[in-house]
């Protein structure tokens, strides 16, 4: 979710250096395609935020004050064309003095409007000029996305499957995960599935499908729980995270939910995924076929990732939608001044609650130190890995251009090399994301801070991967 200007000043005269639109004077409109949503439930700001959704689907959390401008504006919208504007905006300002509690002027309303609303893509500035465009660019967010399947699609899905989230129909289901779960790991030898696998290579297709399967099935789990809580799930489709290929669904909708709702969407993903590992018992019962308990410890191992709270996958949303807090990493600077530099808290730490403070300081204390370790322990081995992984890649060449090779020798070799070139390139994408970071935050700290822009700093959607 993108959160947008939080200064709940009533603007007043602009600062040195800078003008207000000021000729010709329209009426300000609500963009095009933009929804005034409402207020953002058990958000762990202490002013409460309201909601609005951009045409774009990006959510952007404004103070109370500024709501109420944007939806005092959309009420006068028809008088538009026909009224005087500057007497328009008077009455537009005595309506917000009153629902506000607060006294503005004409020309108060025409300065956060040009100054907050417009950049963010909200409204109209005042001389009639469109809004732009606006898309944040979260640290450590989905790349290159392209959808797969249109809302409509996943709301056809969603509805097929809602059944699952039944009170009894969720209780059978998590009884028969546990149930598997168990019998796959005290009665079943991995060892031998693992052998049988290696020795068949159209195994390892067939694994790899199953899989990409469960990924897919883990986003119609995000996608049926929006629609269970009775809000729209957004398109599904494909991404890059770092430099891993994902599939997401546009969840952005959940934010309209409260936080039993928004918590109940980040679970969805691994609840289907144990429903995929029973599908996949019930079948492996039936044929007794080795590898299908490969693909039961695949799913596992995707579970156990979506549950980590270090990135954007499901853990890390269920901190966030429990705390109320939408970007969490946009707190690691904030935190670190103050925690290592010992400087007082910035504004933005101090527009959180107390217990959602202290919430995010434990994450990024727990979660930046362990991630380091990890990406430091990976980084000294990178020649030990890129080695190994060199000489197994040459392995594979080999075993696929021999004379006698068939397709799906071809097939399956070229799958592993790149399976085996995608995680040291990660590595090196990750660390050089992070040092870019930190030289950002050095200049910025040697320079000083530029003055700051009214443009969203959070996520343009709110988008689940696996």
């Amino acid at each position: 979710m993108t959160t947008g200007g939080t200064d709940g000043g009533t603007g007043g005269e602009p600062p040195a250096g800078q003008t207000i639109r000021a000729a010709p004077l329209t009426l300000p409109v609500l963009a095009d395609g933009a929804e005034l949503v409402g207020r953002f439930r058990h958000s762990g700001y202490r002013e409460p935020s309201q909601l609005v959704c951009l045409p774009n689907r990006q959510l952007v959390r404004l103070p109370t004050l500024l709501y109420l401008v944007v939806r005092t504006l959309d009420e006068y919208r028809d008088a538009a064309p026909a009224a005087d504007p500057r007497r328009t905006l008077e009455r537009v300002a005595e309506d917000v003095s009153r629902a506000a509690g607060v006294r503005i002027t004409g020309e108060q309303v025409v300065y956060l409007v040009d100054r907050k609303l417009a950049p963010l893509g909200i409204t109209s500035y005042s001389d009639g000029t469109p809004p732009p465009v606006v898309k944040a660019s979260p640290f450590l967010g989905l790349r290159f996305k392209m959808a797969v399947l249109p809302e409509r699609a996943t709301w056809f899905l969603g509805g097929l499957f809602s059944w699952l989230f039944r009170p009894t129909v969720m209780v059978v289901m998590v009884a028969a995960i546990l149930v598997s779960e168990v019998w796959l790991f005290t009665t079943r030898s991995l060892g031998d599935a693992l052998h049988q696998l290696i020795l068949a290579p159209v195994t390892i297709l067939l694994v790899m499908g199953l899989g990409v399967l469960s990924c897919a099935f883990h986003e119609v789990g995000h996608a049926t729980a929006c629609r269970y809580s009775g809000v729209r799930p957004g398109a599904m489709g494909c991404g890059i995270y770092l430099v891993w290929p994902a599939f997401y669904t546009d969840v952005t909708e959940s934010y309209r939910l409260g936080v039993a709702g928004r918590v109940r969407t980040d679970l969805a993903g691994v609840y289907f995924n144990g429903v995929f590992v029973v599908a996949l018992t019930l079948l492996y019962l039936q044929t007794g076929f080795q590898p299908l308990l490969v693909a039961i410890l695949y799913v596992n191992f995707e579970i156990v990732q979506q549950l980590l709270p270090s990135l954007r996958f499901d853990g890390y949303y269920i901190i966030s939608d429990l705390i109320g807090v939408p970007d969490l990493f946009k707190y690691i600077g904030p935190i670190l001044r103050r925690t290592l530099l010992r400087r007082p808290a910035d504004v933005r730490l101090k527009e959180l609650k107390r217990w959602p403070q202290l919430v995010v300081t434990l994450w990024v204390l727990t979660v930046l130190p362990a991630l380091a370790f990890q990406l430091g322990l990976i980084a000294t081995q990178l020649p030990r890995l890129f080695g190994s992984g060199w000489w197994m890649i040459k392995q594979l060449a080999a075993t696929a251009m021999a004379g006698d090779a068939g397709t799906l020798l071809l097939v399956t070799s070229g799958l592993q090399i790149l399976l085996l070139l995608l995680p040291p390139l990660g590595v090196v994408l990750i660390l050089y994301q992070m040092a870019r970071w930190v030289v950002r935050r050095l200049v910025l700290y040697v320079q000083g801070p530029p003055e700051p822009e009214p443009v969203p700093d959070g996520q343009p959607s709110r988008s689940t991967m696996a």
